[in-house]
């Protein structure tokens, strides 16, 4: 087999460009989209979908189909991995995946956004249906495509070296692809004073999928598979599969870590939009500039992190980072109450970005090789090839936490008066981020490499 490149690297990296931006506005907007603040309704945001917890006494419309969505992308996760696995296509396991659901993907996130029923009783009730077709078609969709991708990664890469290499790539694109996402208000609020705000906001997100389905297409093109891998499709079933790969203790003690960050790292993210306008009480395009800078910020902390991750291990530098994001998120609890010039509005909004950029590039290179890590050293014990399960039963625990953690946000969001659920979600945010770094303490690093 092949050794890849480093320009192949890159050119299957864009592929997470593309899922990244598309992923990046339904994660950023869509709960602000059809959840909008006092801020965004003066903006001229309608009211598309009932509003405050209608379901159950405890629940809003918007988070239980967020949270159904997210249940549903973590059930069809180890189907499509199974799925995967046993591929007998020519082109491989993996890329037919890729090819086949990009299309419909990019489609998909767009008509998320596009409810076209009347904002009254009966059209809050026809959007809401809508909302949860296309959510749930959306999840899906992307299903198809990044998990059969996650596990092409894995395959791909054959050497320690070439999965640093590769995992600093596709999260420099992962994280190119959220900011360009964060520039939406930066596009759609000069044509809001002509075109409406929902109809600007809709026509930036077609343009963002139509970017992200280019990019989304170029491994498809640009990778032949064989080249790199030599792997027999898997025979176990998805239940029996499953069960093998939780049998791997050390993974076993990453994914329940993995869960309680991606609930904290869920609640704050939705939460974003809140925080800027509502509590620290910002311009919304603000939240444009401080996520963007954030990244930016980040981005130059991807060389430190490979040649400290090469001394110490990948396990003492993301505990740093569970400590730094939980640090980021208590302080995001108290903004907006160190005082109201606009002076300090702004030095709060900055200090968000730094104590929030390094964690975030640390999470976003080194959770990925970790799995690949736990993937390699079970396929060297058992002699099977099942890299895609392992990716697929990561996602479909941390979707079940994103489930939750919809549902905590927009519930505790409609708490109180003067942004006092937005604190309380920060909070909870602080907290889950310190227990998964407790739990990570315990995880075998030794044993995998």
């Amino acid at each position: 087999m092949k050794s890849i490149s480093k320009s192949k690297v890159w050119l299957f990296a864009l592929g997470q460009f593309g899922w990244a931006l598309l992923s990046g506005l339904i994660g950023t907007y869509l709960v602000n989209f059809y959840l909008p603040g006092d801020a965004d309704i003066a903006a001229g945001q309608p009211v598309l979908i009932p509003q405050g917890r209608v379901v159950l006494g405890f629940l809003t419309v918007i988070g239980l189909v967020t949270a159904l969505g997210r249940l549903f992308d973590a059930v069809t996760d180890p189907l499509v991995a199974s799925f995967s696995d046993k591929c007998r296509s020519r082109a491989g396991r993996r890329i037919p995946f890729l090819k086949w659901s990009a299309l419909p993907l990019a489609v998909c996130t767009v008509l998320v956004f596009c409810a076209p029923f009347p904002a009254d009783g009966a059209g809050r009730t026809l959007n809401s249906v809508w909302l949860c077709v296309f959510v749930l078609a959306y999840y899906f969709l992307i299903t198809c495509y990044c998990t059969p991708y996650t596990a092409l990664y894995s395959e791909i890469t054959h050497t320690e070296g070439e999965r640093m290499m590769a995992s600093t790539a596709i999260s420099f694109t992962f994280i190119m692809g959220q900011a360009v996402g964060y520039l939406g208000p930066v596009f759609w609020g000069p044509l809001a004073g002509t075109a409406g705000r929902v109809t600007a906001i809709r026509l930036v997100f077609a343009v963002f999928a139509a970017v992200a389905l280019l990019c989304m297409y170029v491994p498809v093109f640009a990778i032949r598979e064989g080249d790199y891998v030599d792997a027999k499709p898997s025979e176990a079933g998805v239940v029996e599969s499953l069960g093998k790969t939780f049998r791997n203790r050390p993974f076993r003690v990453f994914v329940c870590s993995d869960i309680f960050y991606w609930i904290g790292l869920t609640v704050f993210q939705t939460g974003i939009p809140y925080f800027v306008k509502d509590l620290i009480g910002l311009p919304e395009i603000w939240q444009s500039l401080l996520l963007v800078a954030m990244t930016a910020l980040s981005l130059l902390f991807y060389i430190p992190i490979n040649i400290v991750t090469r001394r110490t291990g990948k396990k003492p530098v993301v505990l740093f980072a569970f400590a730094m994001f939980t640090v980021a998120f208590l302080f995001t609890a108290f903004t907006g109450t160190f005082g109201s010039s606009q002076e300090l509005k702004v030095a709060q909004g900055i200090l968000l970005i730094v104590l929030g950029s390094l964690p975030l590039a640390i999470f976003g290179i080194l959770p990925q090789a970790m799995v690949a890590d736990c993937a390699e050293y079970d396929r060297r014990k058992t002699g099977e090839d099942r890299q895609g399960m392992f990716f697929a039963a990561r996602t479909f625990c941390f979707k079940l936490g994103q489930s939750i953690a919809m549902i905590l946000f927009t519930s505790l969001a409609t708490v109180g008066t003067g942004g006092l659920g937005y604190r309380l979600a920060a909070g909870l945010s602080a907290l889950l981020c310190l227990t998964g770094g407790v739990i990570l303490l315990f995880y075998d690093e030794k044993a995998v490499r």
